[in-house]
């Protein structure tokens, strides 16, 4: 499959769900609930391949708003790949993090957007969450290992962002190959030995520093 989360090429198979091929790629993407279907900071934006995903759920209906599922917004953790072919993604918050570098002042009215959004829904959301909670749908220390694990990934993720890039050139697979420039060797200078310099006709003559050292020791410098 051809997968693209945020303009990076994923490697995915049919059968796997999107939160965890963004997560093994390191893909930005949010999953504060460990993708548990809890946070909704998984909302991701499908920009081509809707039909090579798993229908939308009545689970993502709860807590989806009617604007958000037309506009191809689906909820990462779930939402799995079903049939080969080329799908693109773009996650809410990689949409937020190039809104803010390119145009912040559209920030406010998305804001509002998401947050009404998520409030029209919110009621919705309550009842499912208390259904599943009843249901028994829940593992308590399971939802608490994934929210560490979560926050964890999250945070090495956010510091290998603000690493300062390696001198090199980039390679297909993300890494860097780092090149070690080295000064040109100066032969005029290695053909002079510690302690010597050069007289008024061009040749070697020791200092008197070296001459007394040859005298010591009884070798040349």
């Amino acid at each position: 499959m051809n997968i693209i989360i945020n303009d990076r090429t994923c490697k995915a198979e049919t059968g796997d769900r999107l939160l965890d091929v963004a997560r093994a790629n390191h893909a930005h993407i949010g999953y504060f609930c460990g993708g548990n279907g809890i946070c909704q900071t998984c909302y991701v934006k499908v920009l081509e391949g809707s039909e090579l995903l798993s229908p939308i759920s009545e689970t993502e209906k709860a807590m989806l708003s009617d604007r958000l599922i037309d506009e191809g917004t689906r909820m990462a953790c779930l939402t799995n790949f079903e049939k080969p072919g080329t799908v693109k993604i773009l996650s809410t918050v990689e949409e937020v993090k190039i809104m803010y570098e390119t145009n912040p002042l559209l920030l406010p009215a998305y804001s509002a957007k998401m947050g009404w959004d998520a409030l029209i829904k919110f009621p919705e959301t309550v009842a499912l969450q208390i259904e599943r909670t009843v249901q028994g749908k829940f593992d308590i220390l399971q939802i608490v290992r994934d929210i560490i694990g979560g926050i964890a990934d999250a945070v090495q993720l956010a510091f290998t962002g603000f690493q300062p890039a390696s001198s090199g050139e980039a390679t297909s697979d993300g890494t860097r190959t780092v090149i070690e420039v080295k000064p040109p060797a100066e032969h005029h200078q290695s053909s002079v030995l510690p302690g010597c310099c050069r007289n008024g006709n061009g040749q070697h003559e020791k200092s008197s520093a070296a001459r007394s050292h040859v005298h010591h020791n009884g070798v040349p410098a």
